[in-house]
């Protein structure tokens, strides 16, 4: 996602971020009828309860499966096979759900797509076509009212809270909007779509579970409670901490009016997806990321798969590109073209290390309001010829 570094046009006007009733073919029926959608703050979430009572059950059997590994409960090859499958099964989330099918960074070949597809039903995230709708609308409204996890609502709803509440009216209506016709088109995404629980079931559970026990000697529930229950809702935290610690914690040297930010944090957890601002800012670029060499596993990969003829076609912003943006919108804090006094503007709790997740510039967050037809997904001579956004800055920001 992009944003233009301009004052807000409806700086003045009344944010309008609830549903109201409209009028159509003479019957009163639900429907979005504000021309900006921002955040509604008087909203109230409603939570649904059996989520959050699931959500306790599943952390519990994690917790025990925890348990199991430090107190040396497990052969230490059921560790790195656990490891291993938990490791793949992010990748088919990075490459696969994000960078391919999400964005379409690149090309894949029959055999990349079916393998990325299978790692990413491991990772029991949903099927690959509810994934990639819910993060199309995630980038075309991010931060707003009609994004799923919208990291205006705070730390832990944009984390896990988002999964344990009722969907905005806005994420239900602008959802049935996004064009997933490509996913449609595509064979391999709508048989695990229609197909998902079963796939789900030999794939996440069964497989990773049966490896320890006929191979390793591992009791069924030792391997139940480590190779599964401790490995998914782990993996889970680690790619909600790009939801939540990537939009909250960190330093904006793309773009100073993108909710998103630089965490290097979550780039080391996430094989890369840490890069958060530059990915928002570009998010056509394969490499999420200015850059493929730093903590950044995932475009490495993608970068063999095409040495190999595996995967062609990759995107990626120039050079001229990424510098112009630097410095039309960023906060100042960039390695090379960033001011220093900008890049010591922040905080931590603990060390001031950019590894500390609590890292953050001390600069004022951007209060982004957006029209109601979004923001677009893939390329920036897109964005250029759009006038979709609206920013509206913080009252005593120096930027």
């Amino acid at each position: 996602m992009a944003a233009f570094d301009i004052q807000s046009e409806v700086s003045d006007k009344k944010q309008s971020s609830q549903e109201v009733s409209c009028e159509a073919n003479g019957k009163s029926e639900s429907k979005i009828c504000t021309q900006y959608i921002g955040t509604d703050y008087s909203y109230k979430h409603q939570i649904v309860w059996k989520n959050v009572i699931g959500f306790l059950i599943l952390h519990l059997f994690m917790l025990w499966g925890v348990y199991i590994v430090v107190t040396g409960g497990i052969q230490f090859r059921t560790f790195v096979w656990t490891f291993f499958v938990m490791y793949i099964a992010a990748e088919g989330v990075t490459i696969g759900a994000h960078r391919l099918y999400t964005h379409k960074t690149f090309k894949a070949s029959p055999l990349l797509r079916a393998v990325l597809i299978i790692m990413q039903t491991m990772a029991g995230q949903n099927s690959m076509f509810i994934w990639c709708r819910d993060h199309r609308l995630h980038h075309r409204y991010s931060d707003t009212d009609a994004d799923p996890h919208n990291a205006k609502r705070g730390f832990f709803f944009c984390h896990m809270g988002w999964l344990m509440t009722k969907k905005h009216p806005y994420v239900i209506e602008l959802g049935k909007k996004i064009d997933m016709s490509d996913l449609q088109a595509d064979w391999m995404v709508m048989f695990q779509k229609k197909y998902y629980y079963h796939l789900y079931i030999l794939f996440a559970i069964l497989i990773p579970v049966a490896v320890p026990v006929y191979y390793f000697n591992e009791p069924w529930l030792e391997s139940f409670l480590v190779a599964y229950m401790a490995r998914y809702i782990l993996s889970l935290h680690g790619t909600w901490t790009v939801n939540s610690l990537a939009h909250l914690y960190g330093t904006r040297p793309y773009d100073k009016n993108l909710q998103p930010v630089e965490s290097w944090f979550v780039s080391l957890l996430s094989q890369g997806e840490g890069w958060h601002n530059y990915h928002h800012a570009f998010p056509w670029d394969y490499k999420a990321a200015e850059l493929s060499t730093h903590l950044n596993a995932s475009a490495i990969y993608i970068e063999f798969f095409e040495k190999i003829g595996l995967a062609t076609d990759l995107k990626k912003a120039s050079p001229e590109m990424i510098r112009n943006r630097i410095k039309r919108a960023g906060d100042g804090t960039h390695f090379e073209f960033g001011i220093e006094e900008e890049r010591s503007a922040v905080k931590a709790l603990g060390p001031l290390h950019p590894l500390n997740p609590s890292y953050t510039s001390t600069l004022p967050d951007p209060e982004a309001t957006l029209r109601i037809e979004g923001l677009p997904l893939y390329h920036e001579k897109d964005i250029l010829n759009c006038n979709s956004v609206t920013v509206r800055r913080n009252v005593g920001s120096t930027k």
